[in-house]
């Protein structure tokens, strides 16, 4: 396709070619991107307008920003008219009396002395926002489309002088004929013109999500090559997919901008890959949130302090783990004696899983693994031992399985090994874990081993989506705004914002679609110099939405926890079979395994079940249904670890010095909650976790009334078995010294 102007100018006269020349159209911007069927029809109808023979004029009608003017450009020079010129004009700047197009007939007063119609002679005339055009000349502009007819502005005016020259202005007062194709664009319907023109509706880009990808790609190849990149940096198939969940109300501009944009950011590193975190896209308007700093100024001064959190971390909690360790290594190695087994298992397990719902994934934040991690990391980087970028792409496509595969063999060896009543072993675990973290800490730069591989990590964040408090920044400001992205890069001082390593976690606070990749660790509120970043509260489970995207690999996860309560109550569901062991903690090692591994895998093969029996097209809908039920898997699991909560915690200080004080141990406060208030506590935290998943279910299916009343007896029915399994855990009632 030629897209540049022949040498046709040099025909026309000076005055003409300065007549023409602001409006020209030089060549065609681009053709038409995408592979789709919408694409392929724009396609047709482009070729379809450029054929041979074809002169009607032509309207394009579409949203802002789908470049309706370079569609025309496609068909004009695409056509055999080709070889003639092409001018564009805005009808929304045109004169009323549209002197600006047609000229004026007196030849002065201001009038156009070169008329742009008898300039432009045969080419192509492309009126621009005909929609916006003044009710008064839009009757002339239709009649231009319609015959081709047209008259100087004032010529009907000018001939009423008498005589000869009233006779010589009465002939040029007969309408004019335009030889030439005219071309409109309109982002509204324009009734008078359907019959008229030939019509090219150009589909939206929320409706093409196919081409996205391909767009993307070509938008980075071009402004790579502006930048003076040798080579355009890749676009993973991650990025794409969450820019498919965005609609794009700019459209073609607003995607252009938002390339440029992203590449500006980068340029410094010039990336084999481009990151997703420098892609801006502003989400859905978020409602009902309270912003905690707005309400109270001072909370943001002291939460922000990085002595508070440097102490915090490294001088207790670094500490504190060690000693833990220690106690659980050398002191008594049943739960009944130590006091260290007793805050694992009666104190952290309910807790965090109480936090939730309230703070997410707060405890990641001064988890005691990753402060090893982050002191090992700042040791080596000490010494120059350098640390690789993380790797990028679909990450999640092979960390979530590690990350489930993980937790399933550390929920295995909880049951077969009886860590709750065995101190070394569970000292062992803690040890494992935390040589995970330092391993990747001395390998990848920041929480590589946070964000993917933890097993307990991955917990938070699934959990931490129920959360009713949410970090986030402002699009607006940090785009518009800053220019260092210290927030999650890491960088100087800059104004009040602190001199800081970046996110730990790699994530952008704009970035941020729910609460997965976010530990509330305020290191993004320290570095920003604008005060983009807020703390909110928000509705519970806001995160969990029918557009969302989950991870790859997720639900896998969700599916792993939902067997772990099968497995802590394997005997009442496979206690009956034959070759079943009597208890898991004792006796052949390949018979416990064996039905433990059967348990743990329960929910998983009732899900490929589901999966089978629904078939391809009701996959999604059977993700979103898993995820409606994440409200009761919390209280499952809090309800499983609410008997050793409510029953042995209070335990603790008598525990712990019973060994070495007994008569000291026998005079220090003691509680221990009663049976049937444990079942209570239980019973009602199980009910709120089935409300909870009943009105997700609403959200994230959007069904009719009598479909969604009937799809709630699934709730209603694990709930119910949920509490069969969880019974009620009495813990240590009495002790004997």
């Amino acid at each position: 396709m030629e897209t540049r102007q022949p040498a046709a100018a040099p025909y026309l006269s000076a005055a003409c070619l300065q007549r023409l020349a602001p409006h020209l159209v030089p060549m065609v911007r681009r053709g038409i991107v995408g592979k789709s069927r919408y694409a392929k029809t724009l396609n047709g109808a482009i070729q379809a307008a450029a054929a041979p023979g074809q002169a009607r004029p032509v309207l394009i009608s579409g949203e802002p920003g789908l470049e309706k003017d370079n569609i025309a450009a496609l068909v004009h020079f695409g056509s055999p008219a080709r070889h003639k010129l092409m001018v564009r004009l805005n009808c929304a700047l045109l004169r009323p009396d549209g002197s600006d197009l047609f000229g004026s007939g007196g030849g002065g007063g201001g009038g156009e002395a070169v008329n742009l119609l008898d300039c432009l002679a045969g080419g192509a005339l492309l009126l621009d926002q005909i929609d916006r055009a003044d009710s008064a000349l839009r009757p002339a502009l239709v009649e231009l489309a319609r015959t081709g007819n047209w008259s100087a502005v004032g010529e009907a005016i000018s001939g009423a002088a008498s005589g000869a020259a009233g006779e010589r202005a009465g002939e040029a007062a007969k309408p004019r004929h335009f030889d030439g194709r005219v071309f409109f664009t309109s982002e509204r319907s324009v009734a008078e013109l359907d019959a008229i023109c030939q019509q090219i509706r150009v589909p939206p880009l929320r409706v093409r999500r196919q081409d996205l990808g391909d767009w993307v790609r070509y938008g980075v190849r071009l402004r790579s090559r502006s930048l003076g990149w040798s080579r355009p940096p890749e676009v993973s198939e991650a990025l794409i997919k969450r820019l498919q969940t965005y609609d794009f109300p700019g459209n073609v501009r607003e995607l252009m901008q938002l390339v440029d944009r992203a590449l500006r950011q980068c340029a410094s590193n010039h990336p084999a890959e481009i990151p997703e975190e420098v892609f801006w896209i502003q989400r859905r308007s978020q409602r009902a949130r309270f912003d905690l700093w707005r309400w109270k100024p001072q909370l943001r001064g002291w939460m922000r302090s990085p002595r508070f959190w440097n102490f915090l971390l490294f001088g207790v909690v670094s500490w504190v783990f060690v000693l833990v360790n220690v106690w659980l290594w050398l002191g008594p190695q049943d739960r009944q004696h130590n006091g260290a087994l007793n805050l694992f298992w009666a104190w952290w397990w309910p807790l965090i899983l109480l936090g939730y719902p309230l703070v997410g994934r707060l405890w990641c934040s001064f988890c005691p693994f990753m402060v090893w991690g982050e002191i090992v990391q700042r040791l080596a980087r000490a010494l120059g031992l350098p640390s690789e970028r993380w790797p990028r792409g679909e990450t999640d496509r092979w960390a979530a399985p590690v990350l489930a595969g993980g937790f399933a063999a550390i929920l295995l060896w909880e049951a077969v090994g009886d860590l709750e009543n065995s101190a070394w072993q569970s000292s062992a675990l803690l040890l494992l874990i935390t040589a995970g973290a330092v391993i990747s800490s001395l390998r990848f730069e920041k929480r590589f081993w946070c964000r993917y591989l933890c097993p307990v990590g991955g917990m938070n964040g699934l959990f931490a989506k129920l959360a009713i408090s949410e970090l986030r920044a402002q699009a607006g400001t940090c785009s518009g705004s800053c220019s260092s992205y210290a927030c999650f890069k890491g960088g100087p001082a800059e104004g009040e914002g602190l001199a800081t390593a970046g996110c730990p976690l790699g994530t952008h606070p704009a970035h941020l679609t729910d609460n997965r990749n976010c530990v509330l660790c305020l290191t993004c509120v320290q570095a920003c110099p604008h005060r983009s970043v807020s703390l909110r509260l928000r509705p519970p489970a806001a995160d969990l939405q029918k557009d969302m995207q989950p991870p790859a690999g997720e639900a896998g996860l969700l599916l792993v926890l939902a067997g772990g309560l099968c497995l802590h109550s394997w005997q009442k569901l496979l206690g009956g079979l034959p070759l079943a062991p009597p208890t898991l903690a004792t006796g052949p090692l390949l018979p416990r395994l064996a039905f433990g591994a059967l348990a743990l895998a329960l929910p998983a093969a009732l899900m490929l079940l589901a999966r089978a029996v629904a078939g391809p097209a009701r996959q999604r809908t059977l993700t979103l249904g898993l995820y409606a039920l994440l409200p009761l898997l919390w209280a499952a699991l809090l309800a499983q670890h609410l008997g050793l909560g409510m029953g042995e915690a209070g335990l603790v200080l008598p525990v712990s010095l019973a060994p070495w004080w007994p008569e000291t141990a026998a005079r220090l406060p003691a509680w221990s909650a009663d049976p049937h208030v444990i079942g209570f506590c239980q019973s009602l935290v199980l009910l709120v976790g089935v409300g909870g998943s009943v009105l997700l279910l609403r959200r994230l299916l959007r069904q009719a009334w009598r479909p969604w009343l009937l799809v709630s007896l699934v709730p209603l029915a694990l709930g119910v078995g949920s509490r069969w399994l969880v019974g009620v855990g009495v813990g240590v009632t009495s002790l004997r010294y």
